[in-house]
């Protein structure tokens, strides 16, 4: 049985318009899902980071990153799942909360190490970095507690440890 994992894919491309298209076209042509998403700007205005989330074998993913390197936007990619690295993501939480569960909220806060944004009852909000099933627990505590109103979450994103990969990664 060939084993389906999560994958964090990093990739330098060109900053400019349509190469975010082109990368996301490669997946949805092929039918490869994007779990999560992040695409921002490096060192380098003319290059930005794409951080993108999947799911597959070692196979698939190893083709999707010769596919990604035909595209002409694409400077270099990486599976970040393969080497060591550090992973997170962002988490900003809104929830409604009372009187009698605000107590439970703040104890949640702190096991977590989350941050209090606004601590408003009718629209309590924290931030919360850490690895993606980290953030998850802390929302299924919290949901347990009380009403959520919103949940943003940034996706993961990976940095190599040590030295760079290739050109930054």
């Amino acid at each position: 049985m060939v084993a389906i994992m999560r994958h964090i894919i990093s990739l330098l491309v060109s900053n400019e318009a349509g190469a975010l298209a082109r990368v996301s076209a490669l997946f949805s042509t092929r039918g490869y899902n994007i779990e999560s998403l992040n695409v921002a700007p490096t060192q380098n205005p003319d290059i930005s980071r794409l951080t993108l989330v999947t799911r597959g074998s070692d196979t698939v993913i190893e083709q999707i990153n010769q596919q990604l390197l035909k595209l002409v936007d694409v400077v270099g990619t990486a599976d970040m799942t393969m080497d060591d690295h550090i992973e997170r993501e962002l988490l900003l939480l809104k929830a409604c909360v009372t009187s009698d569960q605000i107590d439970g909220i703040r104890e949640a806060v702190d096991d977590f190490g989350a941050r209090v944004l606004d601590d408003r009852p009718e629209a309590f909000t924290v931030e919360l970095t850490g690895i993606s099933e980290y953030v998850g627990e802390f929302i299924k505590r919290v949901e347990s507690g009380c009403k959520l109103i919103s949940v943003v979450r940034s996706g993961a994103m990976a940095v190599s440890r040590g030295e760079a990969l290739l050109g930054g990664l």
